[in-house]
């Protein structure tokens, strides 16, 4: 009884209470169903410290006890940068961080002369530049001038808000993003990084640099895998990705009937970027004798032990081009757009409304901007929560599809192989929690993806 008369209780308050109650309560029950998923994971890493039976033959006890520990620092880090994640939006909500931002970007907009009174000079300045002569007219004129002179206003403010909180949000997650590269990634062997984390991250990646693959055997394979599948390709390169990071990767890209592919240095075992070359982009001079080699030639050198064959490199490439062939790519596209558009339809039946403002501190007026963050962050997320579940059952049917293309165009066998390596060369664990694959995993775990392509080489 007493229950049903705190939930009529609650039902009573105003909308806008309500709203931000129910926003703090279910951030909270996804922050705790997440963190239950991990913990169910984080006891996997803890108790299976020897390798599965149906990997003894293919993973060395060294290379799993790596991994293990490699995740369980990846399990920790994550859970208290999550908990801080939480508990600083918890506060930002309760003390009303999101108003006042808007109000100290309003401030500083007045400090350089775009404040409310910026109307007023700036008309006054139209009707002294245009004379007597023309005054009627800027009277006449006066709504539309202020309007737009108000929508400018408003635009210069939403910028300095999102400047502000771009910084805000920058400087904050700093500190995180330090201790990952250079503490994590860097103790189990992953980083390849300067010290300047924003250029790494984020400045770097416009410049890498892309070779085209040499002419040869494996150059020929993919052309030829590519022609019989009808792929549009173009031009095939080497991204140097181990400049950065020792993970390996490949993807396409490109529109209609000019498409790339586009191979990590990581992914190929029988590929290394000449001395010579990197020599030259640390401006040194080439030397036969393998003397004086920079730290980053020694980093290549000893990056090449891992990587993929040249079959097992096509075999990956054969589950890639099965995404293109089996209209995956078309797929996500078409439903990012319709999601897109409904995500859209329904801010445009919410922006008016007064009570989701108010929730968030805003009571005296509704910026647009302020709209799209309380909509699309916080009264969105349930919905965002389900869609990301679905798009993860369906990621993963994709994935078992792609490996069945592969599978059909003679690459069982080498993929089975390829996912092993790519799988110890990045350090993953190949045992999962059944929950937490199931809600987190975009790829099957990597025995479900060996058991099927078992069953498919057996066939």
């Amino acid at each position: 009884m007493g229950m049903w008369a705190s939930l009529d209780a609650m039902w009573e308050l105003p909308a806008e209470k309500v709203i931000f109650g129910a926003v703090l309560l279910f951030s909270w029950t996804v922050y705790l169903w997440e963190t239950f998923l991990a913990q169910r994971q984080r006891r996997i890493y803890k108790t299976t410290t020897h390798v599965p039976p149906e990997l003894e033959q293919i993973m060395d006890s060294e290379t799993f006890e790596k991994s293990r520990l490699y995740q369980l620092d990846k399990s920790t880090f994550s859970f208290w940068s999550g908990l801080y994640s939480e508990v600083e939006g918890t506060f930002i909500l309760l003390f009303g961080g999101i108003p006042y931002l808007w109000r100290l970007s309003g401030r500083f907009c007045g400090y350089v002369g775009f404040g409310p009174e910026y109307e007023g000079r700036f008309r006054g300045f139209l009707v002294i530049v245009t004379g007597p002569f023309r005054i009627s007219l800027i009277v006449q004129k006066r709504v539309l001038i202020a309007d737009i002179l108000h929508l400018v206003q408003r635009i210069i403010h939403s910028l300095v808000f999102l400047l502000l909180a771009t910084l805000f949000s920058a400087l904050t997650g700093l500190p995180w993003s330090l201790y990952n590269t250079f503490v994590i990634e860097e103790k189990h062997g992953f980083n390849h990084q300067v010290l300047v984390t924003i250029y790494a991250d984020y400045i770097a990646p416009l410049f890498d640099k892309f070779t085209p693959l040499p002419e040869g055997k494996l150059k020929q394979e993919i052309e030829v895998m590519a022609k019989n599948i009808d792929f549009p390709l173009t031009k095939v390169y080497v991204v140097e990705g181990s400049k950065r990071s020792s993970h390996s990767n490949a993807y396409f890209y490109g529109f209609f009937k000019n498409k790339r592919i586009v191979l990590f240095d990581t992914l190929l075992e029988e590929y290394s970027v000449p001395n010579k070359d990197i020599q030259e982009e640390s401006g040194m001079e080439p030397r036969s004798d393998g003397e004086g080699d920079s730290e980053e030639i020694k980093a290549k050198v000893k990056i090449k032990k891992q990587g993929c064959k040249n079959e097992e490199v096509l075999a990956v490439l054969g589950h890639e081009l099965g995404h293109w062939k089996l209209g995956h790519t078309v797929k996500n596209i078409i439903i990012s757009q319709m999601n897109s558009f409904l995500c859209f339809f329904l801010f445009a039946v919410l922006i008016r409304r007064k009570e989701l403002f108010a929730a968030f501190g805003f009571y005296d007026s509704q910026p647009t901007l302020i709209g799209l963050l309380i909509i699309f962050q916080f009264i969105f997320s349930p919905y965002n929560e389900v869609l990301s579940f679905c798009l993860t059952v369906l990621s993963r049917r994709f994935e078992f599809q792609a490996d069945a293309f592969a599978k059909k165009l003679g690459k069982a066998e080498d993929l089975y192989s390829a996912l092993i390596k790519l799988n110890k060369d990045n350090l993953g664990f190949p045992v999962s929690d059944w929950l937490f694959s199931m809600w987190h995993y975009s790829h099957p775990p990597l025995l479900e993806r060996l058991q099927a392509l078992k069953n498919m080489k057996q066939d």
